[in-house]
């Protein structure tokens, strides 16, 4: 018995078939990058020694709750934030910067609610105790498209005839035990501040590299400075650095993408 064309299999579209490809595509990465993890470029040199331009990281977004701002676009898809947690201090995290919430930015987490925050020449002060900041070896990296000197004078000539950067480095220790580095180039104006108390539901942040980052210690002025920085506006919190580049690679050149990549830099985790 032969089948009748009104019980026959329709054919297959292959246009149809690769649009629905692409919309269960699209739907994978956006709950990916919504709720899983995200990429993150480093756009600026606030974040060294442990950031440098070129860096791109992967950046959790379960660590501290979902809100509209953990979304791309910040779509207001979510109310308010929901399985909130709160940040602890020493965390490098992602987040909206007021007032606009509009462009993702990168800190450390250096004061949570209720915490007194204040700098004396060059030393963080958390609730009436200095951090406790070492000097250790100075951190250097080569000059690159993607690295400039701070200043000429922190720019030193090698054998070969290139250069690096050569910046004093000094080792923080939080109460909590959490270690990592900063630099502290120059006597700046925001050595010394007022002490500030965190209020509820924010976060007081501050770059690694302390006098080359608007960070908590400015007003929040677009352009110029974050604020003290409402949690809601977390993203996520840096997990691992996937690749880092130097900026000398040429896409019509493809033995520079190996030789402008920094491998050691690969795989470092917060």
């Amino acid at each position: 018995m032969t089948e009748t064309a009104a019980t026959s299999p329709k054919p297959k579209s292959e246009t149809a078939d690769f649009l629905q490809f692409l919309v269960k595509l699209a739907i994978f990465f956006f709950i990916l990058r919504s709720f899983i993890v995200s990429p993150f470029n480093i756009p600026s040199e606030s974040m060294q020694p442990r950031l440098v331009v070129g860096d791109y990281l992967l950046v959790s977004k379960w660590s501290y709750g979902y809100s509209r701002y953990s979304l791309p676009f910040n779509l207001p898809l979510i109310p308010g934030r929901i399985f909130a947690s709160q940040p602890e201090r020493g965390d490098v995290v992602v987040f909206k910067a007021p007032p606009g919430a509009s462009a993702d930015y990168i800190k450390r987490v250096i004061g949570l609610p209720g915490d007194t925050i204040q700098m004396r020449d060059g030393v963080v002060w958390l609730n009436g105790k200095p951090i406790p900041k070492k000097r250790i070896s100075d951190f250097v990296i080569p000059v690159s498209p993607n690295t400039r000197c701070y200043d000429r004078s922190f720019e030193l000539p090698r054998p070969d005839g290139s250069a690096v950067c050569s910046y004093p480095r000094f080792q923080e220790t939080l109460p909590n035990g959490k270690t990592y580095n900063v630099l502290d180039l120059i006597d700046a104006p925001r050595d010394t501040t007022e002490a500030i108390i965190v209020p509820e539901g924010h976060m007081f942040l501050m770059g690694d590299n302390r006098d080359n980052s608007l960070d908590s210690r400015f007003p929040a002025v677009e352009g110029q400075g974050i604020g003290i920085v409402p949690q809601k506006y977390l993203v996520g919190r840096a997990l691992v650095t996937v690749f880092s580049t130097d900026g000398s690679a040429s896409w019509f050149l493809p033995w520079t993408w190996f030789s402008a990549a920094r491998w050691d830099r690969i795989g470092e985790g917060f």
